[in-house]
């Protein structure tokens, strides 16, 4: 079975913030990230759930042009490959191993659109 993979974008649109992205589905599930992905446990994060993005998305890096959604410039901040150890409707739990973030991390969604984004211990 092929290795599923991750990529965290940092994007600097008219807000700064990181797109979490996993793949899932044929697909990249994403969740806007305000503040910066949670690097040690006991961070709690919002993650806005966002529109699915096609697979060859994952090593996009450049600049979005003005007028477009998400105009701004997108970089890689972390990529690697992921496993997903648990979903349902309101919860996934995967273990990420990238540069930065590596470990057991959890995804709790808790109203409409909003999830909260955190390591495992």
């Amino acid at each position: 079975m092929p290795e599923t993979r991750f990529v965290v974008h940092e994007h600097h649109a008219r807000h700064l913030h990181w797109d979490l992205r996993l793949e899932m589905d044929g697909v990249l599930k994403s969740w806007a990230v305000p503040k910066g992905p949670p690097t040690a446990p006991g961070v709690r994060r919002l993650a806005v759930q966002t529109e699915d993005h096609p697979l060859d998305y994952i090593d996009f890096e450049g600049v979005i042009p003005e007028g477009h959604y998400g105009a701004g410039t997108v970089k890689v901040w972390d990529t690697g490959p992921f496993e997903l150890l648990g979903q349902d409707n309101m919860e996934l739990k995967f273990h990420l191993q990238g540069r930065r973030l590596r470990g057991t991390y959890y995804l709790l969604h808790f109203k409409e659109k909003n999830w909260l984004f955190f390591k495992g211990k």
